[in-house]
């Protein structure tokens, strides 16, 4: 079992079976805390499990799920996948928002502002024909209403013995585009996993467009994160990001 302490928003560390998360800037520590609200309520509509956190003095903590950053790729572990993003958009976004996740409105201007701090910061440093097709990218990014996981990655994406464990990490959750957390499974995962997915899924073509544009947008986050930090190594190589990606 593998504890990584290399998270942007918390950081992380055991204590006996228990997973204790920590925020690392003062903004985080409220949403940590949401996810105590959010996930009891969350867990039985779910068909894979997730976290169960309570507060801490530091932050939260949860029992561990077992389990390693998913790395296989199979047609089974593809339709679980699909089939809870489907049945994590499906609960109701309302009630959502009573339990914790974050409100539409508070989402959007959240988005809002990153989005312009991309315009701002990542825009300028490409040029000519990428900077064209970064402007409208950064244009079709837009704010649905749906709860989504909103960091749904291989990292978040627990596998013990060929089973999916656990899917962890919920500080982002909020109510959203889908196509976000769809975009590293449709798009950044072998076919056995992407197509399986589908299967069960079924995104309208127009959501698996949406989750290309975020996929599209991935290495823009770490570009600003590395800037905001003064970590050129995550400039530079977020930077080779975008430019694969457009």
């Amino acid at each position: 079992m593998t504890i990584t302490d290399n998270g942007w928003d918390s950081r992380a560390w055991l204590e006996g079976d228990w997973l204790h998360r920590a925020p690392r800037r003062p903004e985080v520590g409220p949403r940590l805390l949401a996810e105590t609200r959010l996930l009891p309520w969350l867990a039985p509509q779910l068909p894979l499990p997730i976290p169960i956190p309570e507060p801490t003095e530091d932050g939260v903590r949860h029992r561990l799920l077992v389990g390693e950053p998913i790395e296989e790729a199979s047609t089974a572990l593809g339709r679980e996948l699909g089939s809870f993003l489907r049945a994590l958009h499906a609960v109701d976004p309302l009630e959502a928002v009573a339990h914790g996740a974050l409100d539409p409105v508070t989402a959007a201007a959240e988005r809002v502002e990153i989005l312009a701090e991309m315009r701002a910061q990542v825009l300028p440093l490409l040029s000519g024909a990428d900077r064209v097709r970064g402007a409208e990218l950064l244009d079709n990014i837009g704010g649905h209403t749906t709860l989504v996981h909103g960091d749904f990655g291989p990292d978040h994406v627990r596998v013990h013995d060929g089973r999916i464990t656990g899917i962890i990490d919920w500080t982002d959750a909020h109510i959203g585009d889908p196509g976000l957390d769809l975009c590293w499974l449709l798009h950044a995962t072998p076919p056995a996993l992407s197509e399986a997915a589908a299967e069960t899924y079924q995104p309208e073509p127009e959501l698996v467009r949406r989750a290309y544009d975020w996929y599209r947008l991935g290495p823009w986050y770490e570009v600003v994160h590395g800037l905001g930090t003064e970590q050129p190594e995550f400039v530079e190589s977020g930077l080779s990001g975008v430019l694969a990606r457009l």
